[in-house]
């Protein structure tokens, strides 16, 4: 999930809902004019956004990186301090990393921020475009295996345009339950064809449309189409801590 400035009833929901651990990703809050801005940014994720989860009874881990849609002009300074914010303790892993157009400069940070975690030993979590997923994916999937194990990379937004492909390497696949991204039905569909060893849930809460109960209305919905406790709990948690190592 993202969960930067998100209203503090959304945690209150999750909790409720029995939601004990949540990850929260680096992401594009505003327009990214300069390395103040996504400084800020990560530096909120770090300070601010754990205190809010926990007084909802939420713990919340961080995820640090430079998105690919907040790329700022002068982005050598952040992955200068990058480094320095990665040895806070709520941090476990880089990210969210990647490529959304597949430009050029996207490229060179991506490749930038893989060969930082792998230096540091952290794995990462990689953003897959909206729009020409089926075009970008690849790239995206080479440049993890040229820089990094890429059984230590989770693969977001994963839908069946890509599956095909991303279903034989050694990622972790990220099915993002969220409006116009994969509905609760379309989720346990991928599931019940591929399975659960390779999946995660996550509802990528943002300022875009999300839905802090995305991730339990898919696990209600498992439960309803008659997977078992094990393979629930693999999707919705145990994957994601394994990887992670939380």
């Amino acid at each position: 999930m993202h969960a930067d400035t998100r209203p503090i009833e959304d945690f209150d929901l999750m909790a409720v809902s029995g939601v004990e651990e949540a990850v929260t990703c680096a992401h594009d809050p505003l327009e990214a004019l300069s390395s103040d801005v996504i400084l800020a940014h990560l530096r909120r994720l770090l300070m601010v956004e754990p205190g809010r989860a926990s007084s909802r009874g939420l713990k919340l881990h961080v995820a640090l990186g430079i998105h690919p849609r907040a790329i700022p002009p002068d982005h050598g300074r952040v992955l200068e301090e990058l480094p320095g914010l990665l040895k806070n303790p709520s941090v476990v892993a880089v990210g969210e990393i990647g490529l959304d157009s597949g430009s050029e400069i996207e490229k060179r940070v991506f490749v930038e921020q893989l060969q930082m975690a792998d230096e540091l030993g952290f794995p990462v979590i990689v953003h897959t475009p909206r729009t020409g997923k089926p075009e970008v994916t690849p790239r995206i999937v080479d440049l993890i295996g040229e820089n990094i194990d890429e059984d230590r990379a989770v693969v977001e937004h994963v839908n069946m345009d890509v599956l095909p492909d991303l279903i034989e390497t050694e990622c972790i696949l990220g099915l993002t339950v969220q409006p116009e991204k994969l509905t609760p039905s379309e989720a346990v569909d991928i599931l019940r064809e591929y399975g659960t060893e390779r999946f995660v849930l996550n509802s990528d809460m943002s300022s875009a449309p999300s839905d802090p109960l995305s991730v339990p209305r898919t696990v209600h919905r498992m439960r309803m189409e008659g997977f078992g406790r094990r393979e629930i709990r693999r999707v919705s948690r145990e994957n994601i801590k394994d990887i992670l190592k939380i």
